[in-house]
């Protein structure tokens, strides 16, 4: 009789939604579930709604969490692999000292529990199992919330002291806005989505029209999600016109300076809008970036993320399962 087959959770904890995957061999998922990140009550209110969530998943691929080999988490903030803790996860409402994630879920679920960057972990999904496959050198750049990058260089993931990748806070104007992070002209602060939604109610209060927040209302959100931005544009919003065109802009900035840089075979772009809008704006992106491309008679291919939304939960998997991500 065969050993029965090893599963992992994956967990995507974003600062909207909280997407959760029962994945087996290959990276193939087996179970998910979804529901939003939880406005109040802070890392335990997050802790619980993770739980929840994986508790569907399980349900959804037939098994249950203390199944699970061990379950992936890729959160956003300050992550402390060895101690299983978070801080500073500032597009999660309510979450700035430390929290220990990963052994409140371990002790909830019933079993062992890994904490990795959320961006990285998608990056290193698409590298392994979508749109990275091809390449051997990439930069993967998540546009949400906030905007998060994640690398492999020379088929393998790196992340320099521990704090590379952070492309949303690269400078994009000197004195600009000021971002969630404190600083000013960060890339995130003209296209982060937390950001944009602050900048459209700024223009809100000062008498300027949009319909962005009457889409939120009919849709019971109580945040500009990807899907409401979308829908915005689609109806032709001015405001949301404005405010995507002024993130485009930044996102070609950010990502030519980059790539300048470390000169990689190829850019993935994913997030929630980054894979809502898909490709039309991935090409717009594209345009963008030429006019900083210090070698632009060779721009490296731009590629939607291919795992779409299920790549934060497979990528957070992968880490559980312990896999490095190398190729060469």
């Amino acid at each position: 009789m065969s050993p029965a087959p090893r599963l992992y959770g994956g967990v995507d904890l974003g600062g909207t939604k909280i997407q959760t995957a029962v994945v087996g061999a290959r990276g193939k998922v087996l179970g998910e579930a979804r529901e939003p990140t939880p406005a109040s009550g802070g890392p335990p209110a997050v802790a619980e709604a993770i739980e929840r969530t994986v508790r569907a998943a399980t349900d959804a691929a037939s098994t249950k969490p203390d199944a699970l080999t061990a379950v992936g988490v890729g959160s956003p903030g300050e992550v402390d692999e060895g101690t299983g803790t978070v801080a500073q996860a500032r597009n999660v409402s309510g979450w700035d000292g430390p929290f220990p994630l990963g052994p409140t879920l371990s002790e909830s679920l019933g079993t062992r529990v890994v904490l990795g960057n959320d961006v990285s972990v998608a990056t290193r999904a698409e590298f392994e199992l979508g749109a990275g496959k091809p390449y051997t050198s990439i930069i993967g750049v998540f546009w949400g919330t906030g905007v998060g990058g994640g690398l492999i260089l020379d088929g393998r993931e790196w992340s320099g002291r521990g704090a590379a990748g952070e492309i949303g806070h690269t400078v994009v104007k000197i004195g600009g806005r000021r971002c969630g992070c404190g600083r000013r002209g960060c890339l995130e602060a003209y296209a982060g989505r937390a950001s944009m939604e602050a900048k459209a109610r700024r223009l809100v209060e000062q008498g300027e029209r949009t319909a962005l927040f009457e889409i939120m209302e009919k849709r019971g959100r109580t945040r500009l999600t990807s899907g409401v931005w979308d829908r915005a544009l689609q109806d032709q919003d001015k405001m949301a016109r404005q405010l995507i065109d002024q993130a485009v802009e930044a996102l070609g900035a950010g990502i030519a300076s980059a790539n300048n840089l470390l000169d990689v075979e190829a850019i993935v772009i994913g997030g929630g809008l980054g894979t809502k809008l898909g490709e039309p704006y991935v090409e717009r992106i594209r345009e963008a970036m030429m006019p900083h491309l210090f070698v632009d008679d060779r721009p490296p291919p731009l590629h939607v993320a291919a795992l779409g939304d299920l790549g934060g939960a497979i990528g957070a998997a992968l880490v559980a399962k312990g896999k490095p991500a190398s190729r060469g």
